[in-house]
């Protein structure tokens, strides 16, 4: 399969036409093949309410893929306390790096640890939904609920530069003055097909970057089942996954049950995960309404009678 063109150079400006477009005349429009969200189900979209399988049968649209979802050739970053790549709940990270401290702010690699266990606890749920997702680190926290706003620009501007698939963000802020850049970073993923999912604040805060359009924004609901999710018909919060008393990885090898939203926001980027890899060229916004449209609590009509999707 080619390089979708998002991660390709972009081609060259056409003297005579406005910035950002093409001369068609001279160059014919690349054919841009997706698959058609006609009659989106659980099925159509990763293989059904499981993970794993061998990733196999995908062709360059998505469309006629066989077997089930496992995440295979999806990039995922995840910004947070670190991660321990060690843990058996993790299985190994691609690359584990930190906002290093300094005048200017650079991230850099470091060993793949995890002093808190928060960022552990995301990975170890996006590995337990797509077990063959590639998962990298980029430490931003470092008590577990706190950090600067000067980092978490630095590693998001990091990330979104690396071209990841999908980034999880179980943080937010809420200092105003960091709104303008984490905006626009976000902005500029979604126009890079790097999609972020965003924890909402555990709090009924304001705060960023979950409340902005262009993410995936995550809240909890307090099933066991990891694979329920729902779409919530009243934004900000625009889906609910599991969050409540949630066994995830924990620091020194240990498992925990916790609650929070933060642990509601790997469900869905695990499960985009599985999406994505059974349909490699869906854009952000093909995403989020595959996402809508398999929702639990999504109904279709079908001939003047709503049914489950």
């Amino acid at each position: 399969m080619t390089q979708p063109p998002w991660r390709r150079e972009r081609r060259e400006h056409f003297p005579g036409v406005p910035a950002w477009s093409l001369a068609t005349s001279r160059l014919a429009p690349e054919e841009f093949g997706v698959s058609r969200l006609e009659d989106v189900t659980r099925e159509w979209a990763w293989g059904g309410d499981g993970a794993g399988g061998d990733g196999t049968g995908v062709d360059g649209t998505g469309d006629g893929v066989a077997g089930r979802a496992d995440g295979a050739g999806v990039r995922v970053c995840v910004l947070d306390t670190g991660v321990d790549g060690g843990h058996p709940r993790v299985g190994g990270l691609e690359r584990s790096l930190v906002v290093a401290d300094g005048e200017d702010l650079t991230v850099v690699d470091c060993d793949p640890v995890d002093p808190v266990g928060h960022g552990t606890a995301c990975a170890g749920v996006i590995r337990s939904i797509a077990p063959a997702v590639s998962l990298t680190s980029v430490r931003v926290l470092t008590d577990g609920r706190s950090g600067s706003g000067a980092a978490l620009l630095a590693g998001l501007r990091w990330a979104v530069e690396e071209g990841f698939d999908l980034v999880n963000l179980s943080l937010s802020t809420t200092r105003s003055r960091y709104l303008p850049e984490l905006h626009e970073l976000a902005d500029r993923a979604y126009f890079r097909r790097c999609l972020l999912v965003a924890s909402a604040h555990n709090m009924p805060v304001v705060s960023f970057p979950w409340t902005f359009s262009s993410v995936i924004s995550v809240a909890s609901h307090d099933e066991p089942d990891p694979m329920t999710y729902y779409y919530n018909p009243a934004p900000p919060a625009e889906f609910l996954a599991r969050g409540v008393r949630v066994p995830v990885a924990w620091r020194r090898g240990r498992e925990i049950r916790s609650t929070g939203n933060s642990f509601a926001a790997p469900h869905i980027t695990g499960i985009c995960a599985l999406i994505l890899s059974r349909h490699r060229w869906m854009t952000p916004f093909q995403l989020k309404s595959v996402l809508y449209l398999a929702a639990s609590n999504v109904v279709v009509s079908k001939g003047g009678a709503h049914v489950r999707a």
